[in-house]
């Protein structure tokens, strides 16, 4: 069993970094192998809608996306972290995401050779906002739900959460306990 995790925060050591930790001990203490991607230290440009990988299912931007994209596809499970930046997910998140029109045709059916591997994957988000109403994320767990659901892979669900300044999620045992919950379901089979 393998869970990966996706840091899509510019801030090293912020609180939705501190989240992703919680959550991958919790997949560890599960049993699983666990692995993890901090995205600002990758080099991940925007989808340009060439079109290309819909029939080779290989983007064609030259950066570190397809490492990425080998990493996703040998991953059973995947929890994406990401702070609320203008009512939606980072520039960082929302370029990785994106990119995973690679792993679709045309028609936004899984690529033949992805299917068996993306088939049943199992995806949960964390989100962190400064308002203390959590639901300002609500767009950003849209985003991520409404791609589970399109292509049936399954929803583990979202962990959200307050928190401005680095540290202030040390605060928060519920919302700690929540994403190590988190990590915890994304090491057993939906």
């Amino acid at each position: 069993m393998k869970v990966l995790g996706i840091m899509g925060s510019p801030r090293i050591g912020s609180n939705s970094n501190i989240l992703l930790d919680e959550a991958l001990a919790g997949a560890a203490k599960a049993g699983a192998q666990v692995g993890k991607i901090i995205l600002v230290k990758k080099k991940i440009s925007g989808c340009l809608d060439c079109r290309k990988c819909n029939e080779t299912g290989v983007c064609v931007v030259k950066d570190d996306m397809p490492e990425i994209h080998k990493k996703i596809l040998e991953a059973d499970a995947i929890i994406h972290s990401v702070p609320v930046y203008f009512w939606s997910m980072t520039a960082q998140m929302k370029a990785y995401l994106d990119r995973w029109c690679a792993f679709f045709d045309a028609e936004w059916r899984w690529q033949k050779d992805y299917y068996p591997r993306m088939k049943g994957k199992r995806i949960g988000v964390i989100t962190v906002c400064g308002d203390p109403n959590v639901h300002t994320a609500d767009p950003v767990v849209h985003s991520f739900k409404s791609t589970v659901d399109m292509t049936k892979m399954c929803w583990l669900g979202a962990v959200m959460t307050s928190g401005a300044e680095k540290g202030d999620i040390f605060q928060d045992d519920k919302a700690r306990k929540r994403a190590f919950e988190l990590g915890q379901k994304a090491a057993k089979l939906c």
